[in-house]
């Protein structure tokens, strides 16, 4: 039951730093540290990444109509725009499913520590607030999904290798590298949601093949119920997100990145010289 009750809060804070700029790997790294899962090592990892598989399908849900490209309710014109949308996240994808499969080892390896990501907190917190500040009364160029060209894809799938370094956050990096090609907010938000579908579907795939699918009951049980919080927290996540973005830009978020980063520094830094 305590094991429940700790997947529950892990499920509910995923749910909401995944698709908020902020870092889930950050706020996930920090809480473990007062709610450790009494399981082994290798699972624990695993359960942090395939945790997102919930949240990927909390985008399917709300997006289901806008992502299929078989709706009887659209026309020829839109089921085609979706065709091509898929194409786009499917090229945006490409740098990295290729890096990632390169390097996730040894990114785990280097890079999974407090360090690391207090220090990405705070400097991708900067990179929005400068990057917001620099586009104030600037007109985007793509309002639209169906604005986006191939080399501004590739640029925000680029940004989305970044976020391999842990604290940066998946969706903080390609959703400033829509702002910087010249995405509007809301669609580099929305890029952003159905660009995690292949990249977190494939990234859980991987950590549950590197684990060996030789799950315990009490393991597959856990999993299932951080997958399922997790979804039902992403739904109010997302629209939250895509309301708040109407009226405000992403600074709060960069504010937040900071002063969170300094917590964390502070926190683990401390911690290291009281041993």
């Amino acid at each position: 039951m305590l094991e429940a009750l700790k997947v529950i809060i892990l499920g509910i804070v995923e749910g909401i730093t995944e698709w908020l700029p902020i870092s889930s790997t950050g706020h996930l790294i920090l809480v473990e540290e007062f709610i450790q899962l009494d399981l082994s090592h290798d699972f624990v990892e695993m359960f942090n990444v395939v945790i997102q598989f919930g949240a990927i399908l909390a985008v399917i849900m709300l997006y289901f109509h806008k992502l299929n490209p078989f709706s009887p309710k659209k026309t020829e014109k839109q089921k085609m725009l979706t065709i091509q949308l898929w194409v786009k996240v499917v090229i945006a994808t490409i740098p990295a499913m290729v890096i990632g499969l390169l390097f996730d080892d040894y990114v785990d390896e280097h890079f999974m520590n407090a360090y690391v990501v207090a220090a990405m907190l705070i400097l991708y917190g900067i990179f929005f607030i400068i990057i917001e500040k620099r586009h104030e009364g600037v007109t985007p160029k793509a309002s639209k999904l169906s604005q986006l060209s191939i080399p501004m894809v590739l640029a925000i799938g680029g940004f989305q290798v970044l976020a391999m370094i842990p604290g940066t956050s998946r969706s903080g990096a390609t959703i400033l590298g829509g702002l910087l090609v010249g995405a509007s907010r809301s669609v580099a938000a929305e890029f952003t949601f159905f660009l995690a579908i292949p990249v977190m579907f494939g990234w859980s795939l991987l950590k549950m093949i590197k684990f060996g699918l030789a799950f315990t009951g009490q393991e597959l049980f856990l999993l299932l119920l951080g997958c399922v919080v997790s979804f039902g927290v992403s739904v109010f996540a997302i629209k939250f997100l895509m309301q708040y973005i109407k009226n405000h830009d992403f600074k709060v978020f960069g504010y937040y990145r900071i002063v969170l980063g300094i917590i964390v520094f502070l926190y683990f830094a401390v911690s290291a010289l009281l041993v």
